[in-house]
């Protein structure tokens, strides 16, 4: 394709290759995802354009010379005004039985870039600013594009008319219908872009008049020219730009998702065999097919600017990514929590990856979309919570989830899970229980009614200051004070046991005659509640 300036063509493409523009695309540029073909319908002159009209007919634009009509020189480069073409497309790509399309859409001057509605009964297309024989210029006495709209009353008989939102004084153009046919995507130059030509929707309303265009935004637009928008099936947007720097060279095409109307994702580069280091364009896919055509300027081809099929060999994905965070509290304070574990698991309980909350007690994951995941939050002496999360659809999505956490009831000691409660004391020698021992048990009573399927196993020890067999009855008898003294309070006598062990299960170094600290001994004088069959916590 020659370089020529935009102001006569700007949407049959201005080849010059941008410099320094700032726009990236952060993932990895596709490749190896496509065959492609060279087709025979290509000439010496312009090729490019495809759009499908029904199954097997497809829509073309073409600066070739034609039989049919006068074949007036455009002195932009010396080739035929651009028309527009109809053939017949087979399953290798080729396209045959060429045709003028209709003269009564067809102009003496530029007619190229059609859309077509699912009956084939509307068509919008880009042209020259002329229109019953008017040729309008703008204040500056430059002939810009507009964007048509044609309804056909009979066979071949077109009724055709400018756009609402075209202006004189800036460019419309590259117009295409995404399958709900409820918008219009088109490029322009109007003012309060991002660069030179940007991307722009309209929603089509009820009594088919047309919102105020809406710039697709800086996913998509760059400071340099954005083209050939095209929206499949699945509403993935489909693009050629020459304002990103990782462009293989002139216009490269870019495919990003859109959701609600908006591009909610950045564009990203589709790479090889598509993109070459000449200008890409005219992405175009036969809906529910791995079939389509693009158009290209690369060496190799029949002259100036060639259609080429393609077959996609597996479909595009694209990576969802939501990112979910929260902060952890106390449960009763709402203190927060710095220093906390959050852990992030799988649907199959599989951890996928843990953090500690930051001095603001906050945390983060990075999620892909459509997934279910479990988050849970812990403390030293607070018990867990989790929070199970399922991702929506939605692209770069962000969500809050906070974990609150309560002060434990229960703490594991040496691999077993105990009641937390204080020492229990008596006095020397002694096994009844003072009134200091009854405020802990009786957290213990309220623990064995809030969960009243656990069963306890009471285990009294003594230190090693006095004879063996003397600490083994007086730790017995303490265990027996202990568990009369709940039983009398209404606990069922089944779901308490109780043993002592006396010194016989110290839980340091301080054995028979081993000098030690009172703090020392005092580790070893202990009453555990532990639980048989934690599982009865719910």
């Amino acid at each position: 394709m020659k370089k020529f300036t935009i102001l006569l063509l700007l949407f049959c493409i201005s080849l010059l290759r941008a410099q320094g523009l700032q726009n990236t695309t952060k993932e990895v540029t596709l490749k190896g995802n496509y065959t492609i073909k060279n087709i025979a319908v290509n000439t010496k002159y312009q090729d490019y354009g495809v759009s499908y009209a029904g199954d097997s007919t497809v829509i073309f634009t073409s600066s070739r010379k034609s039989k049919t009509i006068k074949n007036r020189v455009w002195k932009g480069n010396d080739q035929p005004f651009l028309q527009l073409y109809k053939g017949v497309c087979s399953e290798d790509g080729e396209i045959s039985e060429v045709t003028l399309f209709s003269k009564k859409v067809n102009s003496k001057f530029h007619d190229a870039d059609v859309t077509f509605s699912k009956d084939l009964k509307t068509i919008y297309f880009t042209r020259n600013n002329y229109l019953n024989k008017k040729f309008k210029k703008d204040t500056l006495n430059r002939n810009l594009n507009q964007l048509y709209k044609a309804k056909i009353k009979n066979k071949d008989d077109w009724e055709v008319k400018q756009m609402p939102f075209n202006n004189d004084n800036y460019q419309t153009g590259h117009p295409v219908l995404n399958a709900a046919e409820d918008k219009l995507y088109f490029i322009s130059d109007m003012l309060g872009g991002y660069g030179e030509t940007d991307i722009y929707v309209v929603d089509i309303l009820n009594d088919s008049t047309y919102s105020a265009p809406r710039n697709l935004g800086p996913n998509v637009n760059t400071q340099g020219k954005e083209m050939f928008p095209f929206v499949d099936e699945n509403d993935v947007l489909y693009f050629s730009s020459n304002g990103y720097v990782d462009g293989k060279g002139g216009l490269d095409i870019y495919v990003a998702p859109i959701q609600h109307g908006e591009v909610v994702k950045k564009a990203q580069n589709i790479g090889e065999p598509l993109n070459s280091n000449k200008d890409d364009f005219s992405f175009v896919q036969k809906p529910n097919t791995n079939l389509g055509y693009f158009s290209s300027n690369r060496d190799g081809g029949n002259g100036d600017d060639d259609i080429y099929s393609f077959v996609e060999l597996t479909p595009l994905t694209f990576k969802c990514n939501q990112l979910v965070q929260g902060v952890i509290r106390d449960k009763n304070t709402n203190e927060l929590l710095p220093g906390a574990l959050v852990e992030l698991f799988d649907h199959q309980g599989v951890l996928l990856e843990s953090k500690i909350t930051d001095a603001n007690a906050t945390f983060s994951f990075n999620l892909n979309c459509e997934t279910n995941y479990k988050l849970v939050g812990s403390e030293k002496d607070y018990t867990i919570d989790d929070e199970e999360i399922s991702t929506s659809n939605v692209y770069n999505s962000e969500f809050k989830v906070d974990l609150n956490l309560a002060i434990s009831e229960f703490v594991y000691v040496r691999d077993s899970l105990m009641i937390k409660i204080n020492p229990l004391y008596f006095d020397l020698n002694k096994s009844y229980i003072r009134s200091d021992a009854a405020v802990e048990l009786e957290k213990v009573v309220a623990i064995m009614r809030k969960y009243p399927e656990i069963k306890i196993q009471l285990n009294s020890h003594t230190d090693s200051r006095a004879p063996d067999a003397y600490n083994l009855k007086l730790s017995n008898r303490r265990a027996k004070s202990s568990i009369d003294w709940i039983i009398k309070k209404g606990i069922d006598p089944s779901r308490i046991t109780g043993q002592g062990y006396g010194e016989t299960q110290l839980v340091n170094k301080c054995s028979n005659d081993v000098p030690c600290t009172e703090a020392e001994h005092q580790l070893n004088r202990r009453t555990e509640f532990v639980i048989v069959n934690p599982e009865a916590i719910k």
